[in-house]
């Protein structure tokens, strides 16, 4: 049982830890460079594929949550245990800072790197369009609402099987293609949490939005999702 537990840990530590290094390391070291860079889309493919393939990769060891507000929404949403909860968070948690101290070790070997915000979330000030903090819950809110509920609904009994990371993927691609310019996309608060520390105090002192409305949409979503299962066909 040990053994099983530490295999689905180590599976949501790496999980989280290759979305925070592929999606936000995306954004720090590809978005912007010169001539060629990704931009906008390329960073939201990144952090679409970063899920798809892990959810291939891990998703039958441990869930493939890789998100706190994913795993809380999916234990309002009855899909798991609430001893699980605490140490999933803490492994995702751990992948994301990992992840970001990997990016800024790699950052740093470029002559010049001002990690400025380095794919923190933000808003206000913080936020790449300048939009306040009202707009920024609401919108990370309303994301996180409508990613777990596409979880929750393409993982329910009777889902066309082995097609569920595929949607995932894809949901987080269009969740970033709206949200960068909001508040540079969270929906995942581990995904946040590892990037504001290596930002900066100002990044650190907003993260608790990028806890709140993640969560509450993920629990929001996952509840929808049980109302529509418990009213469909037997």
């Amino acid at each position: 049982m040990e053994s099983i537990v530490q295999k689905r840990l180590t599976a949501e530590f790496a999980g989280t830890f290759w979305l925070t290094f592929g999606g936000c390391g995306s954004a720090i070291l590809a978005a912007a460079f010169p001539t060629l860079g990704i931009g906008f889309l390329g960073v939201s493919l990144a952090f679409g594929l970063t899920v798809l393939t892990m959810a291939y990769a891990v998703g039958g060891v441990s869930g493939g949550h890789f998100n706190p507000a994913v795993t809380i929404g999916l234990w309002a949403g009855r899909r798991v245990p609430g001893a699980d909860v605490l140490p999933y968070i803490a492994a995702q948690v751990a992948g994301a800072i990992v992840a970001s101290a990997a990016l800024y070790v790699i950052a740093n070997g470029q002559s010049g790197f001002e990690p400025g915000g380095f794919a923190a979330n933000g808003y206000g000030p913080l936020s790449p369009g300048q939009f306040d903090m009202k707009a920024a819950l609401l919108a990370e809110l309303i994301a996180t609402f409508f990613f777990v509920l596409i979880i929750m609904r393409v993982t329910a009994p009777g889902a066309v099987a082995g097609f569920a990371p595929i949607a995932i993927g894809l949901a987080l691609t269009l969740i970033h293609l709206i949200l960068i310019p909001v508040t540079n996309t969270s929906v995942n608060p581990a995904r946040s949490t590892g990037p504001a520390l290596f930002a900066g105090v100002e990044y650190l002192a907003q993260l608790w939005a990028f806890w709140l409305a993640p969560i509450a949409g993920g629990v929001l979503g996952a509840l929808a999702a049980r109302g529509w299962e418990a009213r469909s066909p037997a």
